[in-house]
This record gives structure tokens, sequence and C-alpha cells, in this order.
């Protein structure tokens, strides 16, 4: 395939303007997020490199959720350069019509999108999985470990001088179902092991109202109504993997069968997915709203303004994603529906813009 000189030259501007743009955002993210670290580290004497380490691991992934509106800001911003230049009027001169522009742009965005996807993504989701092990291993409430495997779940937990090995096959309505527990003493000397069909973890005092207790004498106890003192709550244990962020796009799908099989619930995890699928959509989408606009309102305008405005379209367009998202989270609405009806919403908006787009 042979691309024409416009082609190439409007990629040019585009790509240009987007890793402007990048680098600016890319700049404000360490600002912030060096800041956070500080504060996070402010109690621990711990040198200045380590807060900014941390921060050159979380910066990508925080650039990959604010993408969207990074492309719909480039997209304002390479009009802007066209149109000063009058580079507009000599394309039009040479038979381009706007729609052709827009054409051009959202599939390059597309492809960037995919780019961003296959690689990016998969790279700052690495970074972020260090980020969080990291910065966990200087947590004060570190006292536990969990993971979710095929086997149901499991845990360590520290009490005091006594340690928990937990194991449940099923989760769920905060309830372990077919727990086994083995306890041991700081020297991991064997002291009981706890069987229970189920056990309530609405606070950090588990219920067990059916516990057997078997201690290091083989004596076996039935007790009714144990309690069991742990560092978990519900909450700790349902947002064992929270930050999906960490996870690329195939542990996201492993994750999301070990939730299936211990019938936990993957609303999250799908979620996850499904945006993850959805999102060189989402650039393009960003790309044409932004290009409409810029062809639709006057050209007097200043930088700030156009600025301003992408600013506001973006936090209108970051509300409407999270409002739909949280439904999609909660079960009200189908994931599929929870992600793609704002896209498809922007979409529709866009596409009232390009009618007699080349009229413009």
């Amino acid at each position: 395939m042979i691309f024409k000189t416009y082609q190439i030259y409007l990629s040019k501007v585009f790509t240009t303007t987007l890793l402007k743009t990048f680098i600016v955002f890319l700049s404000l993210a360490f600002i912030l997020n060096i800041f956070e670290e500080i504060n996070f580290f402010k109690d621990l004497e711990v040198s200045i490199t380590l807060p900014i380490f941390l921060t050159f691991l979380n910066i990508p992934s925080i650039i990959f959720d604010i993408f969207p509106f990074i492309f719909l800001i480039t997209a304002q911003f390479a009009f802007i350069k066209l149109m000063d230049q009058n580079e507009i009027i000599v394309l039009k001169n040479f038979g381009l019509d706007n729609l052709e522009i827009i054409k051009i742009l959202s599939i390059l965005s597309f492809f960037i999108g995919l780019a961003i996807i296959t690689i990016y993504y998969n790279f700052s989701s690495s970074l972020k999985y260090s980020y969080l092990n990291l910065k966990n291993s200087y947590a004060k409430d570190n006292k536990y470990l969990a993971v979710i495997t095929e086997n149901g779940i499991w845990i360590k937990d520290q009490v005091g001088e006594n340690i928990n090995i937990i194991n449940a096959n099923n989760f769920k309505n905060k309830i372990l179902y077919e727990v086994d527990i083995i306890q041991f003493d700081k020297n991991f000397n064997f002291e009981n092991n706890i069987f229970a069909k189920e056990i309530i973890i609405d606070d950090k005092t588990w219920l067990i109202k059916n516990a057997f207790v078997s201690n290091s004498k083989g004596q076996l106890n039935n007790i009714k109504n144990f309690k069991l003192e742990t560092n978990l709550n519900y909450n700790d244990v349902s947002s064992l993997y929270s930050n999906l962020s960490s996870l690329n796009i195939f542990e996201l799908n492993n994750l999301r069968k070990k939730y299936e099989n211990i019938n936990y619930s993957s609303t999250e995890v799908n979620s996850a997915i499904q945006k993850l699928v959805s999102f060189p959509f989402y650039l393009t989408v960003m790309t044409i709203l932004a290009t409409t606009i810029m062809i639709n309102i006057k050209h007097n305008k200043s930088k700030i303004f156009h600025l301003i405005f992408g600013i506001l379209i973006s936090v209108i367009i970051y509300y409407l994603s999270f409002f739909f998202e949280e439904l999609g989270k909660n079960e009200q609405i189908p994931i599929g529906i929870s992600i793609w009806v704002p896209l498809i919403i922007i979409m529709l908006i866009s596409t009232i813009s390009l009618i007699r787009i080349n009229e413009k």
C-alpha cells in the first residue's frame, strides 16, 4: 500500500502533537504522584530515591487511564496547527475535504490504540505489579498474603504469635465455603486444624457456627459458634485483585477463570477485559469527536478556549463512562452495555456533527 503525501503529512502532524501532549501529561502525572509517594513515606526512614522510583513505576499506568483525553486534546491542537498555518485551506484546494481528514486521523488513532494495548499496556501493567509489590512491603498493615488459584482462595494470616493457613473452595455473599484452616505457632509448629462448611467473614472476627477442631494430639472437637480472630474482613477478601491494572489481558482472562471456579463474581474482571477490547475504538471516537468539534466551532477562538473546552468535554465523558461502568459492576446492567453504550453515545453525537461537515 502506497501512502499519499497528504496522508503522511497529516499523520506526522498528529503523531508529533500526540507526543508533545503525552510529555505534558507525563510531567503533570509525575509531579502529582511524587507528592503522594512522599506523603506515604513521611513517617518512614527511606531515601528520596524510593518515592521517585515508585513514581516512575506507577506513571505509565496513570497515563494509560487518561489516554482517551490525551487523544481528544491532541486532535484539537493538531487542527489548531493546521488552521493557524492555513494548511486546511491548502489541503482543500488539492481536493481533500473535511471528511477525508477525519477519516485519516481516526484510522491512525485506531492503529495507535492497538499498539498501546498490545505493547504499552503490557509494559505498564508489569511496572504496576512491581509498584504494588514494592509499596505493599512498606505498608503498616501488611500482615497477610492472599491469592486465588484453581483450588480456591489461599490466605496466610498472622495474628499475634499465631499463623493461619486458610483454604476455601468458594466465596459468595460474605461466606467462605468448605474451609480448611491450619494453625501454627510463630516457629511453624502445628497447633490445630479447623474444618468448617461455612464461615461468615463480615468483619475481622470470623464466625464459624459449626467448627471441627483437631489439635496436635489428634483430639477432635466439635465447637458451636467458634470465633476466629483475623486481619481480614469481607472487603479485604473481596478485593484480593482490586487493582486489575497490574494484570495484562492474559492474566485477566486467567483470573476470570479462577473466579468462576470458586463461584466468585467475575464482573470487575469482565469489565476490565471489555475496557481493553474497546480501548482502540474509544481513542478513535475521541479523535472523531474532537475533530468534528474543531471544524464546527469558529476558527478565531483562542487556544486557551479550545483547551478549556476540551477539558470540559473530557470531564463530561469521564463521568458518563464512570456512571455506566459502576452500573455494570453493580450488575444493574450487563457489562457489555456498561462499556459500549457510552462509546455509542459519543459516536452518535460525532455522527450528527458530521452532517454537512464538508460545507464548513
